[in-house]
């Protein structure tokens, strides 16, 4: 099948490439035309949070619990003085009368008396509308509401206005992409010493990101996606597109070198370079499809966009890189001088947009201009020497792995206490949801969260609410403990008497609501602790002594249960990958002991890249350097790095052990085979992993603490692994255990299905099917770069 899809779309290139563009352009046009619907919504199972936002949506109406916004502003002067108040009045007027907003309640309106500073240097001058906004409000609605306030609000000397809340987050579109692009042209070059064999791997990789952004954006509208999911789209799609390309690449290289046509070594890399990828692909599409055992919306949207992302890529790999290497022809060995100086300053000038440097964007044309000389100045046109190959048994992988094999306990001992101390601060992770503190100083999300805290506490940006029913004639006297109780607990700073949903007759009211400060911030761990506190201890008894049902709940008390609610399902989504994982290795290797070390070492290596996330972002090691604040570590990162993880060292595992299980297939010799195999594939893994460090490490310069997040998580996992466990704990463990690597018992052999990731090789595979009539002719298009 892969070799007939080869031939198919090598023969009809054009079309195959015509139809992407057609497929990325419409695409595009079709998502401008429908729009996004990106949100952030905790569609919990049934816990007291969403509980008691149900009552309040019921009771109370809509916007009683869901999402609004802030307008805060500080005056140089009273904030009550007739200079502010009456054009900020006008404002909030004005802003009433949006699109999406239910209600503004006005700091000097009766109903927001508390809404001005009480406390401190700032009493009386720091101040807050609430936004009351719509229930279905997405993120992209909430931003362009933002800009039409912002847009509305008067310019008053002396007065400073913000805008806080998630919903009016200010959301950067990130150019960190472009910086991973840059360092991936460099390691591609050197990995490939071809200019136009780098750019097919970066191709493939544009066009996925371009069709899986697009895939998300439409997504967005089914399921519920946050934000951020499609600069993770891209994070992974940059990766996985230039990676899985480059093996297809690599392999095609091979096939060439060994007298292939062009015709047949596509096919030959499609039908064993591109099955494994399919297969290392589809895997992590499953592993992060598992993601939907959580039962949550949020999560499920993650998953369904990332997966998105993953499986365009793989059906660009081998459909549109087949077709581009019918294009590229046997010119994939050939660099010219002036294709290796434009590619270098094009990537100088991507590292400039990278950075926002704009100096080097004159990198630019300066690749143009040497472009062009190429074809008029003699030195230009000569080809670039191409480097000596040295024998396999000579290369450093090679010596480095008989190095290993020659002191396997010292290598297994160093390289298993290098990642479990590494590992050691997973025991101190704490899940949780970051608040806006934790954004750049210089947005007006964190300057309204500054404000705030300032004017009202570290508590006030994350209040809870309390709410309860009342029976027919309830007397809203015997609430009054309730308001005390809780009152009285040394994490609360403020409660508010109980509200009515009936405030004209009180005695008519069938719920009611209560308001709490905390002492702390929404991220902190004393919040928590607050929050179970009130729940476990204080209203139980208050509650039952008043005779009703009180559902604590608000934007905190529901992430704490979010929260809470993923860490408890985490390990049945860690044993169902790990467990498909040792399955999936069991079938492949036909081997018990190389999928359980395989389970066990990435275990440990993704324990140590979570380590390091801990001490990065939840201790705040390294923070003046890296600018990372401190915080609780998002209840969702966990699985979604687990998930793409493993998909991504399942590559390199099948890639890496199909040589060393050929190699001892072919000479029955273990030891030579685990070098052999380490050394012939050790570049491919080198460069496929310097590319996914490079790409998912330039995030990290990112201002959004989740991605930054993420592209230290998966960086870091990447590292370990191509690092430590591919070229020290494989080497080492398999040394040690010689041919019982390839152990399975002849009854569990029969019964296992048999999955060949690899294909047959070269000489096996039939060159008899001849060239479509369609095909145009090998090797003749005009030479552009070479």
């Amino acid at each position: 099948m892969f070799q007939r899809l080869a031939h198919w779309c090598h023969d009809r290139r054009r079309l195959v490439l015509g139809l992407w563009l057609l497929v990325l352009v419409g695409g595009g046009a079709l998502s401008s035309v429908v729009g996004t619907q990106f949100r952030t919504e905790f569609n919990l199972p049934n816990v007291e949070s969403r509980t008691g936002l149900d009552l309040l949506e019921k009771e109370f109406g809509d916007g009683a619990g869901g999402q609004g916004g802030t307008i805060v502003f500080q005056s140089e002067r009273p904030v009550s003085d007739p200079a502010v108040e009456q054009p900020m009045s006008e404002l909030f007027d004005t802003v009433a009368d949006l699109p999406d907003v239910e209600d503004v309640v006005s700091p000097y309106g009766e109903a927001g008396a508390r809404q001005i500073a009480p406390l401190g240097e700032q009493a009386g001058k720091i101040a807050y509308a609430e936004v009351k906004l719509d229930d279905d409000i997405d993120l992209e609605r909430g931003a362009e509401l933002q800009k039409k306030i912002a847009e509305a609000a008067p310019t008053i000397d002396g007065v400073s206005i913000e805008f806080g809340g998630q919903v009016f987050a200010e959301f950067e579109s990130p150019s960190s992409e472009i910086l991973g692009l840059a360092f991936a042209i460099v390691i591609l070059i050197l990995a490939f010493g071809s200019v136009l064999a780098m750019g097919l791997p970066i191709g493939v990789a544009l066009f996925g990101i371009g069709i899986g952004s697009v895939s998300v954006a439409l997504l967005s509208n089914v399921f519920t996606i946050p934000d951020f999911a499609t600069v993770l789209g891209v994070m992974i799609g940059l990766g996985v597109g230039i990676d899985y390309a480059l093996f297809i690449v690599t392999r095609y290289r091979e096939q060439l070198h060994a007298g292939h046509t062009v015709r047949e070594s596509t096919a030959i890399a499609i039908d064993t370079a591109g099955r494994a990828v399919v297969f290392a692909g589809t895997t992590v599409v499953i592993s992060l499809m598992g993601m939907l055992i959580m039962g949550v919306g949020f999560v499920t949207g993650l998953a369904v966009g990332a997966a998105s992302v993953v499986a365009v890529t793989i059906v660009a790999s081998v459909t549109l890189l087949p077709a581009l290497l019918g294009f590229a022809g046997e010119r994939v060995e050939l660099t010219r001088w002036r294709g290796l100086i434009a590619a270098g300053f094009a990537a100088l000038a991507l590292v400039g947009a990278g950075l926002n440097f704009t100096p080097l964007l004159l990198a630019f044309p300066v690749a143009a201009v040497v472009l062009i000389a190429g074809f008029f100045a003699g030195p230009l046109k000569r080809e670039v020497p191409r480097r000596r190959q040295k024998p396999l048994r000579e290369t450093v992988p090679y010596r480095w792995s008989r190095l290993v094999q020659r002191h396997p306990w010292a290598s297994v001992l160093a390289g298993f206490l290098l990642l479990i101390t590494m590992a050691l601060p997973v025991f101190g992770l704490r899940l949780g949801f970051s608040d806006e503190g934790n954004f750049p100083e210089d947005t007006t999300t964190r300057k309204a969260y500054d404000l705030l805290a300032e004017g009202f506490g570290p508590g006030f940006n994350g209040p809870f609410l309390m709410v309860a029913e009342l029976p027919d004639g309830f007397d809203a006297e015997a609430l009054a403990p309730i308001q005390a109780a809780v009152q009285d607990d040394d994490g609360v700073v403020f409660v508010t008497p109980a509200m009515p949903n009936d405030e004209e007759d009180p005695a008519a009211a069938t719920a009611v609501q209560w308001a709490i400060i905390p002492t702390s911030s929404p991220q902190a761990e004393e919040t928590t602790d607050t929050v179970h506190r009130l729940r476990s201890d204080v209203l139980p008894a208050a509650q039952e002594a008043a005779g009703v049902d009180v559902a604590l709940t608000g934007s905190v008390p529901v992430q704490i249960d979010f929260s809470e609610y993923l860490t408890s399902r985490l390990p049945y989504f860690f044993g169902a990958v790990l467990t498909l994982s040792f399955l999936l290795l069991m079938v492949v290797f036909r081997s018990l002991l190389v999928p359980l070390k395989a389970v066990v070492m990435n275990l440990v290596s993704m324990g140590a890249a979570y380590g390091l996330v801990v001490a990065l972002f939840q201790w705040g090691w390294f923070s003046g350097i890296t600018g990372i604040q401190t915080g609780p570590i998002e209840p969702f990162v966990p699985m979604m790095l687990f998930a793409i993880v493993f998909g991504l060292s399942m590559d390199y595992e099948v890639f890496l052990l199909s040589r060393v299980r050929e190699e001892w297939q072919r000479t029955g010799d273990s030891r030579t085979s685990v070098a052999d195999g380490l050394a012939s594939t050790a570049k491919v893994i080198t460069a496929a992993a310097a590319i996914m460090v490079f790409v998912f490490g330039s995030f990290v310069l990112e201002g959004d603490r989740i991605i930054k997040l993420f592209g230290v998580g998966l960086a870091s996992s990447i590292f370990l692994d191509a690092t430590v466990v591919r070229m020290l704990l494989v080497p080492a463990t398999m040394e040690l255990l010689g041919d019982k690597n390839w152990w399975l018992p002849g009854w569990l052999d029969r019964l296992l299905p048999n999955i060949d990731v690899e294909g047959p090789s070269g000489e096996e595979l039939s060159m008899d099917e001849p060239p479509s009539p369609e095909a145009p002719p090998q090797d003749r298009t005009p030479e552009l770069i070479g």
